[in-house]
């Protein structure tokens, strides 16, 4: 599975927003891997960021 779709099954699988260190630890990968995942995730419009640093699955 490519990083990008491992970190937003992590998104999808918790119950509130996350921060990226937080899903960086639960799946184990570097945070900037994690980082650089989040903002492809963001451009292609299925993540948002409901507070500063935190972000969910777009519904």
């Amino acid at each position: 599975m490519e990083t990008t779709e491992e970190v937003f099954a992590a998104f999808a699988a918790a119950e509130e927003p996350l921060k990226s260190g937080q899903v960086a630890e639960i799946l184990g990968a570097d945070k900037k891997e994690v980082d650089t995942a989040i903002k492809a995730l963001k451009a292609e419009g299925k993540l948002v960021s409901p507070k500063r640093c935190f972000y969910e699955p777009a519904e």
